[in-house]
């Protein structure tokens, strides 16, 4: 499959491969690293030493999504891919905030698609290249995308930071977008045991965000409910939400005491178009 259109993360000019590193105009060079990935973040770009998620929350959603507790979102995610997107099986896709490549992975295989998952965290990164060699992993920010403009058929966003401008950058004109991000009921048996009164969501609307460069397509909502069996599974699905940053004494004893949980996953899958007018 071709390669993804690559730009230096310095001078912004084209990468080309040369042996194993990548090369630009400029003589800006990146190597590839052991695991098979590109570091295309700069250090100052970074906002800490090792920015985004470490090697323990990486191995805690590894665990949770191995077990399949989410495969109906992934399927879901595919499907409504490859109906809005024309030329589905030779597409440019990219997934950004791709974590450890679960979803990359699955959604590349079901797509026969050019992919590239991206993310800023290198541990996230590394543990995604064991995943799949098909697809050109980068460590980079989603805030300097290290890709040309409109080079990108069709972009993911699963529960990352919706950064509008730079991801309308890089798509082609009437390329998609595809938002996921959680619905007021998600996880609301956890969110009962961290907290002693469940707040409404705050109503994360991506479509205010994104006017400026995007219409809406279609949204859906996806519900179902998983059985968590262990403490040990309990734990990983904690680890890998903000909720376990804000737990109390009270909240902690109640969640070690918790030997299984039945669970609701509630998500709102939102589809856009870029216009052909904001390039």
């Amino acid at each position: 499959m071709k390669a993804p259109e690559l730009i230096c993360p310095v001078c912004r000019e084209p990468l080309q491969a040369v042996d194993n590193s990548l090369c630009c105009s400029n003589r800006h060079s990146f190597d590839r690293a052991r695991q098979g990935y590109w570091n295309l973040l700069l250090a100052q770009k970074k906002r800490s030493k090792t920015p985004g998620d470490n090697a323990e929350m990486v191995q805690a959603r590894q665990r949770f999504l191995e077990a399949g507790h989410y495969a109906p979102l992934c399927e879901a995610i595919g499907t409504l891919l490859q109906t809005h997107l024309s030329t589905a099986n030779h597409a440019n896709l990219l997934d950004l905030g791709c974590g450890e490549g679960w979803y990359t992975d699955r959604l590349q295989k079901q797509m026969d698609s050019r992919m590239t998952g991206l993310d800023i965290s290198k541990d996230a990164v590394k543990a995604a290249c064991r995943r799949n060699r098909d697809v050109t992993w980068l460590v980079a920010t989603g805030a300097d995308i290290p890709m040309a403009d409109a080079s990108v058929d069709a972009a993911t966003l699963i529960f990352s930071r919706l950064m509008p401008e730079p991801t309308a950058r890089v798509l082609k004109p009437g390329g998609l977008l595809l938002v996921v991000h959680p619905g007021p009921d998600h996880l609301l048996a956890l969110r009962r045991l961290i907290y002693s009164e469940v707040r409404a969501s705050s109503g994360f609307d991506p479509a205010t965000q994104l006017a400026e460069w995007f219409d809406p397509v279609v949204e859906q909502s996806l519900g179902f409910e998983f059985s968590l069996d262990t403490p040990d599974a309990i734990q990983d699905l904690l680890a890998m939400t903000p909720h376990g940053q804000r737990l109390n004494a009270d909240a902690r004893t109640r969640i070690a005491a918790c030997n299984a949980l039945q669970e609701q996953a509630d998500f709102r899958l939102c589809l856009f178009r870029k216009r052909a007018s904001s390039e």
